[in-house]
Order: C-alpha cells, then sequence, then structure tokens
C-alpha cells in the first residue's frame, strides 16, 4: 500500500478528521442545547475515557496492518468482519448527510454573488406575507407567523418545501442543488482517488481551513456589541441537564 509523503500529511490528516465541519456547525448548538457549561463535563469525560482511546486505537491498528476497515478486523478475528462493514455504512452515511449540507454552503455561496443579497430582504417572489424583515429597524412587529427573510430563502427558495406535501409527495428535484452536490462529490472524488498520494495534499487545506474559519468568526463575534453577553447566556450551566440521559 501507498505509504504517507511526509509525516504533516499524516498529522493534518489526523488533525482533519478530529476538527471538521461539526465543530464549527454542530458542535456550539448541541453545547446550548444540552444545558451549556454543564454539558462540558460528559463531553470531556466521554473525550478522554472514550473517543481520544478509540481514536488513538483505530490509528495504532490502521498503522500497524496498513489495510482498510473491513480486511483489519477479519485479520483481528474473522467473525469481526461485520465491524468493519459497518464502519463503511457509517462512512457513507455521514459523506451524505455533511456533503449535502457543504452543496447547500455552495449553493449560499454562489447566491451570495449579487447586489442586494437574496436573504436580506423580503422582495422576492418566494416571500410570503409573513415575512418579517429586520435589517435597520429598530422597531419591528414579531408574530408567532413571523418569518425572517433568512428563513423563506432557505426554506422556500433553496429547498422549495412548499411544493412537497410530505414523505409521500417530496416534490421534484432541484437541479440547481443537484448540480451543487454533484460538483461536491466530484472534488471528494479526486481528493481520494489515488489514496493517501492525494489526500495528503488536500488536507494541508481542509485541515487548516475549519482552524482559520474558527478564528475569523472569534474575532468577528468578540468585536460584535453585547458580546460577552452572549457567550454568558451560550455557556451558562444548567446543572439539572446532567440527570438526563439524552445528554
Amino acid at each position: 500500500r501507498d505509504k504517507w509523503s511526509k509525516k504533516m500529511d499524516f498529522l493534518l490528516s489526523v488533525v482533519g478528521f478530529a476538527v471538521d465541519l461539526g465543530n464549527v456547525w454542530r458542535f456550539p448548538y448541541i453545547c446550548y442545547q444540552n444545558g451549556g457549561g454543564a454539558f462540558l463535563i460528559p463531553y470531556t469525560l466521554m473525550a478522554v475515557f472514550g473517543g481520544v482511546p478509540l481514536f488513538y486505537m483505530e490509528l495504532a491498528l490502521g498503522q500497524f496492518h496498513r489495510t482498510g476497515a473491513i480486511p483489519i478486523w477479519k485479520r483481528i478475528c474473522p467473525i469481526f468482519k461485520g465491524i468493519g462493514f459497518a464502519i463503511c455504512i457509517i462512512g457513507l452515511y455521514v459523506s451524505f448527510y455533511y456533503n449535502t449540507i457543504i452543496a447547500w454552503a455552495l449553493y449560499y455561496f454562489y447566491s451570495s454573488f449579487s447586489s442586494t443579497l437574496p436573504w436580506a430582504s423580503c422582495d422576492n417572489p418566494w416571500n410570503t406575507p409573513d415575512c418579517t424583515n429586520y435589517f435597520g429597524k429598530s422597531n419591528v412587529t414579531w408574530t408567532n407567523f413571523s418569518r425572517s427573510p433568512a428563513e423563506e430563502f432557505y426554506t422556500r427558495k433553496v429547498l422549495e418545501i412548499q411544493k412537497s406535501g410530505g414523505l409521500y409527495d417530496i416534490g421534484g428535484i432541484r437541479w440547481q442543488l443537484l448540480l451543487c452536490l454533484f460538483l461536491i462529490f466530484t472534488i471528494v472524488y479526486f481528493s481520494l482517488w489515488k489514496g493517501v498520494k492525494t489526500s495528503g495534499k488536500v488536507v494541508w487545506v481542509t485541515a487548516t481551513l475549519p482552524y482559520i474559519v474558527l478564528l475569523i468568526l472569534l474575532i468577528r463575534g468578540a468585536t460584535l456589541p453585547g458580546a460577552w453577553r452572549g457567550v454568558v447566556f451560550y455557556l451558562r450551566p444548567d446543572w439539572g441537564k446532567l440527570l438526563s440521559t439524552a445528554v
């Protein structure tokens, strides 16, 4: 099997596994939803006693045997090869999940190349009478039926859920999103098609970019009015959440 051309390629690939889109997007939501600062206690315990040891075991087994997820478990114990198949299926699910989100982000990136951002006003064909624009306004009447222009852009323009009657009638294919998704999967394919020879070079971008984005968001968020109150509101511990098995 091919080897890593440099130790730094391997190190960055490991860092890329540890920090990804979930850290930027999903972790803050999960933390806030499950008790704020109190959530960091079970999270740290699970990371120290579960996540990091399993992560290290996976790296050690892969480096020692130099085989993929399926044959490595067959070598350890033939009856365990189902674990390898389960790993591949989970990887497939995750790739569908995250690449779809990245396709939405690509569509947003394309839509941002306009003189007026389409999610900044209620003057678009897809907006409804419930659309309430609060940009640049100090006194806005907000009801239970009000929808922000950003929400309506996502639900009615990007996803077009108004054309779906439910799971039995999901509507037509959004060719714009299909094209974005095809482009994302094409990029992923060419990042992996020669194994570590290509992925080892791609990680120089994919592993460092999340840290750059997080740093930019940190600086931007810290300079906004009321930033400290937002941090306190976000991390205020809800100790009662620790009694929940869901957390």
